[in-house]
């Protein structure tokens, strides 16, 4: 039997995402559901943010993130550590 692995990719459409989106359907197998998530939708956003993802593209395997794209993006206390915030 043949079970289907759903594969989220989460994108704004840039040529970053797009070089990922190639990655996945490149490496992808006959058992793998592929879906490109557009960031500008408020509820795929929000998907996204529920599962921790916070920069894109961003990758989740049937619905958990793989580990290379959870927990990253901008943070409040690096970027004032870079100067940000101070004259």
């Amino acid at each position: 039997m043949n079970t289907k692995r759903k594969i989220e990719i989460f994108s704004a459409d840039c040529p970053l995402c797009e070089e990922t989106v190639e990655l996945v359907k490149r490496i992808a197998c006959p058992a793998c559901e592929i879906t490109v998530l557009d960031m500008k939708d408020a509820a795929v956003a929000d998907r996204a943010k529920s599962l921790g993802v916070r920069t894109v593209p961003a990758v989740a395997v049937d619905g958990k993130p793989a580990e290379c794209c959870i927990g990253r993006g901008p943070d409040e206390a690096a970027l004032r550590t870079m100067g940000i915030g101070q004259p």
